[in-house]
């Protein structure tokens, strides 16, 4: 068996898709359909910088997954391959889910990205700059990461964002709680702990405000059942019923990205490969929790045509 799987917030590099759109006309139509969905030129910000521009949350999102579609749809115009036939199961990190319905057919590609332009404003708008933060826990499982913000939160909310692999988990929160977590976390037996580059405190209870707005705009977005099933981030299982998913990734704004159980959900229901599509992010993670797993990363023509030629 075999999962399909889209990388979130991070992946993003300039320079992202350009090769690709030379290369495909396939690609190309995807980066014009996302610019003219948002009224916006991204694919400029996404092949020119500058990099300020790109790491913008309202830009990054639906920059990476236009670029994880724009690999999907030179698989399937160019190459013949249908993800029906291909994928028993679809799943991506955070944003990824979203970019994961589009590929599964759930959401259009137009619609995937204006919501991930609003997703990303609103996650933005959540908190005032400064006043959130995000760790790494390098070394740290899930028990120990809940403990450690547990422990650093004295009042303030400080809580498990993501729980990547059995060695990484990121937490959330006030900053002054994140910032007393990263000493902490050594004194409790993490390797290290590091303070992220990011413009607000992800998946967490303070994005509240960003939830409200996801669940006003996917209560009117049109969303049809996935063409394969969905493992949603904040379940670790799969999903299919169109209101579960606006439900669950409402859920998500402010939810754990629980990406180490949906990895070995899929492993213990038989997934035995892993495509991650338009990134090489999560190939490792994948590594770190299925050592077995067979990992291939898609982001150049020459991944596309070994892709085609090996399944």
């Amino acid at each position: 068996m075999r999962a399909f799987i889209f990388p979130g917030q991070g992946s993003q590099s300039v320079g992202m898709g350009k090769a690709l759109a030379d290369a495909s006309p396939a690609a190309r139509e995807v980066f014009q359909e996302v610019d003219d969905a948002l009224g916006q030129h991204l694919f400029r910000i996404m092949c020119e910088g500058p990099e300020s521009d790109l790491t913008l949350t309202e830009n990054a999102q639906p920059a990476i997954m236009a670029n994880a579609i724009a690999t999907l749809r030179v698989l399937e115009k160019e190459g013949g391959l249908r993800l029906a036939d291909k994928a028993d199961f679809v799943a991506g990190h955070s944003l990824g889910e979203y970019t994961a319905l589009c590929a599964a057919e759930a959401l259009d590609l137009a619609t995937t990205a204006k919501l991930l332009k609003l997703r990303g404003r609103a996650m933005q708008a959540a908190v005032p700059v400064g006043e959130g933060a995000m760790a790494a826990l390098l070394g740290a499982d899930l028990e120990k990461a809940q403990a450690i913000a547990s422990a650093a939160a004295e009042g303030e909310i400080c809580t498990v964002a993501n729980d990547n692999d059995p060695s990484q988990v990121v937490i959330s929160g006030h900053r002054g709680a994140v910032e007393r977590a990263v000493p902490l976390a050594k004194e409790m037996g993490a390797k290290r702990a590091v303070l992220l580059p990011v413009s607000a405190p992800f998946h967490c209870p303070l994005m509240q405000p960003a939830a409200d707005a996801m669940a006003e705009a996917l209560a009117s977005a049109d969303l049809r059942a996935p063409l394969v099933p969905v493992y949603a981030n904040v379940l670790a299982a799969p999903i299919a019923d169109p209101a579960e998913i606006r439900a669950r990734l409402v859920e998500q704004v402010t939810g754990m990205v629980r990406w180490r159980e949906s990895v070995a959900a899929m492993t213990e229901a038989g997934v035995s490969e892993f495509v991650e599509l338009g990134g090489k992010v999560l190939g490792a993670m994948v590594k770190r929790i299925a050592p077995d797993a067979k990992i291939t990363s898609v982001v150049s023509m020459d991944d596309i045509e070994a892709l085609l030629a090996a399944l």
